[in-house]
């Protein structure tokens, strides 16, 4: 949307895929894009260098503001200090921030001194703008909470499914990475005799590094009301075929598939990780569990003996969504940018960094 309206963009990305959509249209944009090199095995040297080839520029052409995109909270601070030592202004997103991950004391400081010397902290959540505070021990006055584009049209309504059957089909629509997503916690779940001896289907969507981990687990657990759907960028399609969605994860920013759900009339099952308690009322527009197997269990009693009341649920979800969430998400955000970068020649250059530009 920058782009599109003559800001000039820089974009630093790493692990670049040049045929994705999105780069090729930035391009088409005139924006600069330049793939940030990543070597797991020579990742401190790798990193030096990416930093001085970034110094390099920033120097050079001085943006009025530089993008730091973070998969969490922390794994592009590195990015922000090189800006505060510039003296260049630059804002945070992060994009996650888990319960289980504290800082070491001895980096503390350091984080702090990046967070406050930002012109503005971004979070998806309150959950992750609370907890990153309690970690690096500051309250961020410049910190604030924004929404993520989401791939379903603000203003629809979804029909609900009807399969011809009374099979309950919930998804699962998330990365295949155990350490957040947790989907080995709901495998295990429906591994269960009870489970598995009743009318109910989940499909997994997604894709990532722990995808042949949870199929050899669904496997040994001999599990056969399970399928592995891989990724699709067409989300509607999901939810003109399931009933609900599941999500057992073990740390959450606030998930896109949740919203999305959410918009599309679906009643959900997420953990309390997150800001998923911030969008989902227990026992009115979905259920609540802690991450863990008996709870899940639980949650999905209910979602069982209340399966009936899941259609009312997701509509009372979809008018309750459309409350907390913005129609123009991106919008919002770039006209936020513009405001902080103040353009003296009505151009802006944002550099976009982190593992999760």
């Amino acid at each position: 949307m920058l782009a599109a309206s003559g800001h000039r963009i820089s974009v630093y990305k790493a692990t670049l895929d040049e045929t994705h959509p999105r780069i090729q249209q930035l391009r088409s944009l005139s924006c600069r894009v330049r793939n940030l090199k990543c070597f797991p095995r020579l990742q401190p040297l790798i990193t030096r260098l990416n930093l001085l080839v970034l110094a390099w520029h920033l120097a050079v052409h001085r943006p009025n503001l530089v993008v730091v995109s973070q998969g969490a909270n922390y794994d592009g601070l590195h990015f922000g200090y090189l800006c505060r030592k510039l003296r260049i202004p630059y804002a945070l997103v992060s994009q996650k921030a888990a319960d289980h991950f504290w800082p070491p004391d001895k980096s503390r400081q350091y984080r702090r001194n990046v967070f406050e010397g930002a012109v503005k902290c971004f979070f998806v959540s309150q959950h992750n703008r609370r907890l990153t505070e309690d970690q690096i021990g500051a309250d961020l006055a410049n910190a604030a909470v924004i929404g993520n584009p989401y791939l379903v049209p603000a203003d629809s309504s979804f029909p609900w499914p009807d399969a011809g059957d009374d099979c309950l089909r919930l998804a699962c629509v998330a990365r295949l990475y155990l350490l957040d997503k947790g989907q080995d916690i709901l495998l295990r779940v429906l591994a269960r005799k009870k489970w598995k001896g009743r009318d109910l289907h989940v499909s997994f969507f997604g894709r990532g590094i722990n995808a042949e981990a949870l199929s050899d687990l669904a496997a040994r657990l001999g599990l056969l009301n399970i399928s592995f759907e891989g990724h699709t960028d067409d989300i509607p399609s999901i939810w003109k075929k399931h009933h609900a969605l599941i999500l057992p994860s073990r740390a959450e920013g606030l998930p896109l598939s949740l919203v999305e759900a959410m918009m599309c009339g679906r009643a959900a099952v997420v953990t309390k990780v997150g800001g998923n308690a911030e969008v989902v009322q227990d026992g009115v527009t979905g259920f609540l569990a802690a991450p863990d197997e008996d709870s899940i269990d639980a949650a999905l009693e209910k979602v069982w003996a209340r399966r009936g009341e899941l259609r009312e649920m997701g509509q009372r979800a979809a008018l309750r969504i459309r409350e907390l969430v913005p129609a123009n998400p991106a919008g919002d955000f770039a006209d936020t940018l513009l405001d902080l970068a103040r353009p003296s020649d009505s151009r802006a250059v944002i550099e976009l960094g982190g593992s999760g530009a």
